[in-house]
């Protein structure tokens, strides 16, 4: 079971409880609820109410009830990049799917997850709070209790979190820096494949920064999400004439190069979702992207 835990300081004497949490932590209003209903606030170590007012010194801890999961352990290489009570965010490796599907029911990074818990003594239900495409690289970010997760889910629908990839793409971009405003659909529910469309898609926003050209045919481009439809950063550079390198769905194949998108998300920034403090999360260039960027330069 996990907890949080904070000692009253001279400050706050003459406080509540429950106004000393809200100073602490951000705690959700679902989550605040579970609080009180379930009981879960502790002072010293004994259960009490959120109305009390605790001495200098004294410890108010919160409880994180005990929750389980249903997937196998597997032995998937977990790169952790950072790691509190709260949050784990590891830098995925291509080739892997985030989350179980009726296609790819085991060998996920959730399997992963588990085995690494099993191997660090840990025990926390398994939640997204973002997710990458299978042949994608970078930070995903796993919340270690509901809190944590609807803290930036909301942060994400605010769009104040800060998404970053980087992308090797055919073609030389003309423009240092552009916005690619087009709505993303999937014209077919028997197909994957999301094309751009202005009957029935969803907005869909990118921005899109030109790093360098590389032999007067690829470009590296770092790409700035604003919003996160499935497949969004693919299809806006397809659609612009500029497939990802790799990337054999939409039109970028180049299997002299890399053996998938040569795509990565780099950067994440947000605030955590228990203390509010800025996190920003940097995953460096994975070997395939960087020999695809050497390979490119020498054309």
């Amino acid at each position: 079971m996990g907890k949080y835990k904070h000692t009253v300081t001279a400050e706050e004497y003459g406080l509540t409880i429950n106004q000393i949490l809200r100073q602490n932590f951000k705690f959700s209003a679902r989550f605040k609820t579970k609080m009180k209903y379930q009981s879960l606030v502790d002072l010293n170590g004994v259960e009490t109410k959120g109305f009390v007012k605790p001495e200098v010194g004294d410890v108010i801890s919160v409880r994180l009830p005990q929750e389980t999961n249903d997937f196998e352990p597997e032995d998937i290489p977990i790169s952790v990049l950072y790691e509190d009570e709260d949050l784990l965010i590891i830098d995925k490796q291509p080739g892997i799917i985030v989350h179980p599907t009726k296609g790819h029911p085991t060998h996920t990074i959730c399997n992963g997850v588990v085995k690494y818990m099993n191997d660090t003594n840990q025990n926390f239900k398994v939640r997204f709070a973002n997710r990458i495409d299978m042949d994608t690289s970078g930070i995903i970010v796993i919340a270690k209790n509901a809190n944590s997760q609807n803290d930036i889910s909301s942060q994400m629908r605010a769009q104040t979190v800060v998404k970053k990839y980087i992308a090797v793409v055919h073609g030389i971009v003309k423009y240092d820096e552009f916005t690619i405003d087009l709505p993303v659909g999937r014209p077919s529910q028997e197909s994957i494949h999301r094309t751009v469309m202005f009957d029935g898609g969803k907005e869909a926003r990118t921005d899109v920064k030109l790093l360098k050209t590389m032999g007067g045919e690829y470009s590296l481009v770092e790409l700035t999400l604003h919003t996160g439809r499935t497949h969004q950063i693919r299809v806006h550079l397809s659609h612009l004439g500029h497939p990802i390198v790799g990337d054999a769905l939409y039109g970028g194949e180049a299997p002299e190069l890399i053996d998938r998108q040569a795509l990565h998300a780099y950067y994440l920034a947000f605030n955590h979702p228990i203390t509010g403090e800025p996190l920003e999360i940097e995953a460096a260039y994975p070997a395939d992207i960087v020999s695809c960027i050497a390979k490119t330069e020498g054309k």
